[in-house]
C-alpha cells in the first residue's frame, strides 16, 4: 500500500511525539566515582561548624577559629559558581551544635557556647536563607554540644552529646516538633557517644563512631546504632572499619547513587584521619572508599545531587585549621549526559517541515 504525502507527515508526527521523552529526560550516564577534587576555599578556616543545604546553596555557620573561641559567622556557598557569599550572623556564637534543615529553614540548637571553657547550652535558633534573618524557638531541654541533629517525618531528633560538666557522655534522645514548637523524651541510645557522625537512610537514624567518655576513661568506638522513630527502638548495624571520633557523615539518596553512608575524616586518639567508609545498609556491611585529599576531623559536610562536599576542619591540634573544600564523587555515580539535546530536536524538527515542504512540492 502506498503512502499518501499526509500519510507519511502523520508517521513522522507520531514518531517524533513517541521520540519526545528521550530529549526531556536524557539518558543517564554512569561514571567511575570514587573521587575528589578541589573547590574554593571557605573565606575563614573554622571548626566544629554546622553546614546545611537549602535551594542547592550550602551554608556553613558557626564554629570556632581559634583567636576567637567560638563564632557566629554565617557563609553561603554556591556550588554552581563555585564561589562565597557571607549572610547574617547567628544570634548566638557557638560550635559543636546540631543543624537540621526543615521547610527550608536551618535549625541551629544545642552547641558549645562557652569563651574560655566549654558550656553547654540548648538555644535553638532558626535561619531563614529566603530573607537572610534569624529566630529564636524552644530551647532543648537537656544543654550539650558535640551533637547531631537529624530530621525524620517533619520532627527534628537529638541524640547523645556531651555535658561538660556531667554526666559528661550522654545517650539521651530528645525530639524537637517545629510546627509546635515542643520537645519530648524519646529512647535512649544504648551507648551514650559524643563527636560522633549521623544520618537518615529509610527513615532511620544511624549513629555511627564517636568517643564513649566518662570522668575516668574514655575510648574512640566503631560502633553502627540504628535508631527506629516509628517503633522508637535501637538496634545495631555492623562496626566500622575503623573507630573514629569527630567524624562526619552524609547519605546517598539513589537517585544519582546508591543508597549509601559515607563517613569522613575524624581523629583516632591523638592522629588525624582521611578515611572514607561507606556503609551499605542493604548488605549491612562496610568498605574503604578513596581517601580525602586534606586529613582532618571536625569537619562539617553537605550532600547536594548525591555529592558529597567535605569543608573545613582540624588538620591536627589548636593551630591547624583549614578552609579548605574538597568535592567527592561516589562510585557508579550517575549523572544526566551535558550532550545538547535541544540541539537534536530542534533539527529533528526542521528536517520534518523540510521534507514536509519538498514533498508538497512534488506529489501536488
Amino acid at each position: 500500500m502506498r503512502l499518501s504525502v499526509n500519510g507519511f507527515i502523520v508517521v513522522l508526527l507520531i514518531a517524533l511525539v513517541l521520540a519526545l521523552p528521550l530529549f526531556i529526560a536524557p539518558p543517564v550516564v554512569a561514571t567511575l566515582g570514587d573521587f575528589w577534587v578541589a573547590k574554593a576555599a571557605m573565606p575563614e578556616a573554622v571548626v566544629g561548624h554546622g553546614v546545611a543545604v537549602v535551594n542547592g546553596k550550602i551554608y556553613v555557620i558557626g564554629g570556632s577559629n581559634y583567636d576567637v573561641w567560638i563564632i557566629n559567622s554565617t557563609f553561603q556557598y554556591d556550588a554552581a559558581a563555585d564561589s562565597w557569599a557571607t549572610k547574617s550572623s547567628m544570634p548566638t556564637a557557638r560550635s559543636n551544635f546540631g543543624i537540621a534543615v526543615y521547610d527550608g529553614k536551618i535549625f541551629c540548637i544545642g552547641g558549645d557556647v562557652g569563651t574560655d571553657q566549654p558550656l553547654p547550652t540548648g538555644i535553638t535558633e532558626v535561619y531563614d536563607p529566603a530573607t537572610d534573618s534569624w529566630e529564636t524557638r524552644a530551647s532543648m531541654p537537656t544543654a550539650r554540644y558535640d551533637l547531631t541533629a537529624n530530621v525524620v517525618n517533619g520532627k527534628i531528633y537529638l541524640i547523645g552529646g556531651f555535658d561538660y560538666i556531667g554526666p559528661y557522655c550522654l545517650n539521651i534522645t530528645e525530639v524537637y516538633d517545629p510546627t509546635t514548637d515542643t520537645w519530648t523524651t524519646k529512647a535512649s541510645m544504648p551507648t551514650g557517644v559524643m563527636s560522633y557522625a549521623s544520618a537518615v537512610i529509610n527513615d532511620k537514624i544511624y549513629v555511627l563512631a564517636g568517643r564513649v567518655y566518662s570522668k575516668t576513661s574514655g575510648y574512640d568506638c566503631n560502633l553502627t546504632q540504628i535508631y527506629d522513630p516509628v517503633k522508637d527502638t535501637w538496634t545495631f548495624g555492623a562496626d566500622l572499619p575503623e573507630p573514629v571520633t569527630y567524624t562526619a557523615a552524609a547519605a546517598t539518596s539513589g537517585v544519582m547513587a546508591s543508597k549509601k553512608i559515607y563517613v569522613l575524616g575524624g581523629r583516632q586518639v591523638l592522629d588525624t584521619v582521611n578515611f572514607t567508609q561507606i556503609y551499605d545498609p542493604d548488605a549491612n556491611s562496610w568498605i574503604l572508599g578513596t581517601p580525602m585529599p586534606t586529613t582532618r576531623c571536625r569537619l562539617g559536610v553537605a550532600i547536594m545531587d548525591d555529592r558529597i562536599y567535605a569543608i573545613g576542619g582540624l588538620t591536627g591540634w589548636f593551630s591547624s585549621l583549614t578552609a579548605v573544600n574538597e568535592l567527592y564523587t561516589p562510585a557508579g555515580y550517575r549523572s544526566s549526559s551535558d550532550f545538547p539535546f535541544w540541539i537534536i530536536l530542534a533539527l529533528l524538527i526542521v528536517v520534518l517541515i523540510v521534507v514536509y515542504v519538498i514533498l508538497r512540492r512534488k506529489y501536488t
